[in-house]
């Protein structure tokens, strides 16, 4: 019979190592997914991966007061990831440019695309890729956590600790500056093409 999170999350507390291995196994990908949308590099989201479940471990006793997990798991991954992204300002380094996020992947094979729609759809994600990269870190992942992993702004107050109106606001405050960068960004383009 699989345990749930919570009895997991008891087991482990309780000092059970394989409880901790299957809460590893199940959010490694999600924690992954996040910090390479906010870092754009696979050996960063692998370390945010690595220090969060380091963290998790060495706070495993404050567990029993929390009441998600999850969310617990994606504060602390949340934070360490804006700790590198501020440390490592204006050291950005290349990833790929071909992976996209599992949601836009998924949405954008629900239809078949003809070779030059398909050229437009990654030319379009590298775009909004470049432009969130010019967000501050708090906006970005704002932005991250609720247009491409889905989060609710509930879910995401509560990772990163901080009123629903924040989130609100970090949310339309970085929607409206990727419209203005995007926007100019395409502007810009039809005019070399005249």
């Amino acid at each position: 019979m699989t345990k749930t999170v919570p009895e997991l999350v008891e087991s482990f507390v309780d000092g059970d190592q394989e409880a901790f291995a299957e809460l590893v196994r199940r959010y490694q990908k999600k924690i992954y997914s996040l910090a390479y949308q906010v870092l754009r590099n696979h050996l960063d989201a692998d370390e945010v991966v690595q220090e969060t479940f380091v963290r998790i471990y060495k706070k495993r006793k404050e567990l029993r007061n929390v009441k998600y997990f999850s969310t617990f798991l994606l504060r602390i991954a949340s934070n360490y990831s804006i700790d590198l992204l501020r440390r490592r300002k204006g050291h950005t380094r290349i990833s790929d440019p071909m992976s996209l996020p599992g949601s836009i992947q998924l949405e954008m094979s629900r239809r078949i695309a003809t070779p030059s729609e398909d050229f437009e759809n990654k030319e379009l994600m590298e775009e909004i890729r470049k432009a969130l990269e010019q967000l501050p870190p708090r906006q970005r992942l704002t932005a991250i956590l609720h247009d491409i992993e889905g989060y609710s702004k509930a879910e995401i107050a509560e990772a990163l600790d901080s009123p629903e109106a924040t989130v609100r606001s970090n949310l339309h405050i970085a929607r409206r500056k990727l419209k203005k960068i995007l926007t100019q960004r395409f502007k810009g383009r039809r005019e070399e093409q005249k």
